[in-house]
């Protein structure tokens, strides 16, 4: 075997590598480098800048966690929208929903949805071709600027971090317009960063969204790749009621939606204990 590397740039003083089998694509796009690689062990890995974004080896963690964990706190999701997630991952979860009616995914780089589509297609699945679905080619920013008022019921953001393409994804106009057309009890997560090492992501991204919704927090989930110890996935909403629901009722709609028994890292019990965080972490939350 050739000994070849790839080396993430996430940090100048900190990082990981994984052995590559083979080269799939390279393309730099309007907005980012992007690469996908075959690796020994963790099988595909897409990167954007240097930076991994997802590996098929431990995808299902931070897809479960990001759809499955607000359309079950809903209750009664039906309208969805999803900024970023081009690899088609995070649709694919939301489309196993059956409350859902409507999926809209805004990702502002064709190139990562056309890449994904061929080099990773078991993570988007049937996904793409789903009557639900409404996939667009375009900014995230200007769509929710679009969008109607109470259009939406729950809005999942699965951008890169708040530097580059993403930045414009973590401003105070974006909050304010997502909290505009979201419904009475609707709710925005998005990825915060890790916190061991992204502190300041997690502790200015809550507050800003603390400035429009009265209910903000963060949950975690265990990523491997994502190096650094807990990804914490930020939340603002308009009920806190949301975030405190039982192990029973979790159950019952996990049940009730088709869900329950089809994954690998989410449970109702995992669920629930998401949302109670280490004191590292929870210090950086608005009080």
């Amino acid at each position: 075997m050739t000994d070849m590397w790839v080396n993430e740039t996430l940090y100048p003083y900190w990082g990981q590598r994984f052995r590559v089998t083979r080269e799939l694509a390279r393309a730099k796009s309007d907005f980012q480098d992007i690469a996908i690689v075959d690796t020994e062990f963790h099988g595909r890995v897409m990167l954007l800048d240097g930076v991994v974004q997802i590996t098929e080896a431990d995808e299902f963690v931070y897809q479960e966690m990001l759809a499955h964990v607000p359309i079950l706190a809903h209750g009664d999701a039906k309208s969805v929208l999803i900024i970023g997630a081009g690899d088609g991952g995070v649709l694919r979860r939301v489309l196993m929903h059956k409350s859902v009616t409507k999926a809209v995914m805004v990702e502002i780089d064709g190139e990562v949805i056309r890449l994904s589509k061929e080099f990773l297609p078991a993570i988007g699945g049937d996904a793409w071709t789903d009557k639900r679905a409404d996939v667009i080619v375009g900014d995230g920013i200007d769509y929710v600027k679009r969008a109607p008022d109470a259009s939406f019921d729950v809005i999942i953001v699965d951008s890169t971090d708040p530097i580059g393409v993403g930045e414009v994804l973590f401003t105070d106009a974006f909050y304010q317009n997502c909290a505009r057309i979201l419904t009475d009890r609707g709710l925005i997560v998005n990825q915060c960063g890790v916190p061991f090492m992204q502190a300041d992501e997690l502790r200015e991204t809550s507050a800003r969204r603390r400035n429009f919704f009265p209910h903000v927090t963060a949950y975690i989930a265990a990523v491997p790749t994502y190096v650094g110890g807990y990804m914490t996935l930020g939340w603002a909403g308009k009920d806190a009621a949301l975030t405190t629901l039982s192990i029973e009722t979790i159950t019952e709609r996990a049940q009730a939606a088709g869900i329950l028994g089809t994954t690998r890292y989410w449970s109702p019990q995992i669920h629930v204990a998401s949302f109670w965080l280490p004191p590292y972490i929870a210090k950086h939350l608005p009080a």
